[in-house]
């Protein structure tokens, strides 16, 4: 891989959002294989973060994502107590067209190179299936199956996470967590946002879903044939009219400077990564009055369970675990009315001690 431009080095050396460990550039010809493993801290432990599978338009947007997803990850390991750092992984490419099992152990070599440094697991684009792949060339690799001594699909808990913050984001803001009788918009109901809505519809809220695949709808609604409803797109569910809550569960960017001012919700929590477009979108969200849970901090389920596979996984403790998301939640909006500052930028200041506190002194 070559041409990676000023601009990602800028990125990595000489800007806020830099400050990484390592990145690695892996190329494999024989199976295809591009890919990009970015370790951003090490502080806490070794860093753990999945590997996502994607057509990016160009390398040097692959080597971008990587380095801003492996910094999303230190901050939420950070946030979930975990002892491990953030890192990341990306695969360049269709995963339907060039995923292979010779590309998947060429990958898992490289990951085993780095000597447990970085720990790999699902992401967008890879599944169980392909960490079993993985595994065998590699003991860094979580998210296995349980057939291989993994603890199979990490989405039960992202989701069980996520509307613990909804329920947290209700308390602070209503006084009561309970979202009986609210009004959720979920944007994306795939992996995660699936089990969302069992979790929301148990508690007896009205669901609004939209999705890019209408299977994904019909399925949703062939299951609920009351209390959900769709709409055409995402445009159309963050206007509708009575919305309590927005959870955006695809992919990141969905708060910018387009969407959040005809956003009708008083509550954005979902489980998409990198949810805020740019720096300052926050407070946007605060001066409008909308209460931000943060997407890091609230979709930590998924990787509170394959930390655990690391140690023998037990899902009841996992799950234990998983629960303290509506406590963390709550404390972040304590601490940003506190601090005057928006909650997405306390839940930084309360990683960024923590990872401080780690590291030893010099």
């Amino acid at each position: 891989m070559t041409d990676v431009s000023d601009g990602v080095l800028h990125t990595l050396f000489r800007s806020d959002q830099g400050g990484h460990e390592q990145v690695v550039l892996c190329q494999d010809r024989a199976s295809g294989l591009k890919a990009v493993i970015a370790i951003h801290s090490t502080a806490l432990g070794p860093a753990l973060g999945g590997t996502r599978f994607y057509p990016y338009a160009s390398e040097e947007e692959a080597v971008a994502d990587a380095l801003n997803l492996a910094r999303g990850m230190s901050y939420k390991n950070a946030m979930a107590g975990l002892d491990h750092g953030g890192g990341k992984a990306v695969i360049i490419g269709d995963p339907e067209r060039i995923k292979t099992e010779e590309l998947l152990l060429a990958y898992g070599r490289f990951v085993a190179s780095l000597g447990g440094r970085y720990v790999t697991a699902c992401d967008v684009g890879t599944y169980v299936a392909d960490m079993d792949v993985v595994a065998r060339e590699c003991r860094w690799t979580t998210g296995r199956s349980p057939e291989n001594g993994g603890a199979g699909d990490s989405s039960v808990l992202t989701s069980y996470g996520v509307y613990q913050g909804m329920r947290a984001a209700a308390q602070h803001l209503w006084g009561d967590p309970s979202l009986r009788d609210r009004k959720v918009g979920i944007a994306g109901v795939g992996k995660v946002g699936h089990h969302l809505v069992e979790h929301l519809r148990a508690e007896g809220a009205e669901v609004v879903i939209t999705d890019v695949r209408e299977d994904a709808v019909r399925r949703i609604l062939d299951r609920h044939p009351e209390g959900v409803s769709a709409v055409a797109d995402t445009e159309t569910l963050i206007r509708t009219e009575g919305l309590d809550v927005y959870a955006p569960c695809a992919l990141g960017g969905a708060l910018n400077d387009e969407t959040v001012p005809v956003l009708t919700a008083r509550v954005v929590c979902g489980a998409a990564n990198n949810q805020l477009a740019h720096p300052g979108v926050e407070k946007d969200l605060a001066d409008r009055g909308i209460l931000y849970a943060p997407d890091y901090v609230v979709n930590a389920g998924g990787v509170i369970q394959v930390a655990d596979e690391l140690h023998g996984f037990d899902f009841d403790r996992c799950k234990a675990k998983a629960s303290r998301i509506f406590d963390t939640t709550l404390a972040i909006f304590a601490r940003a009315k506190e601090d005057g500052i928006p909650p997405a930028a306390a839940a930084d200041r309360i990683a960024e001690q923590r990872m401080a506190e780690a590291r030893p002194p010099r």
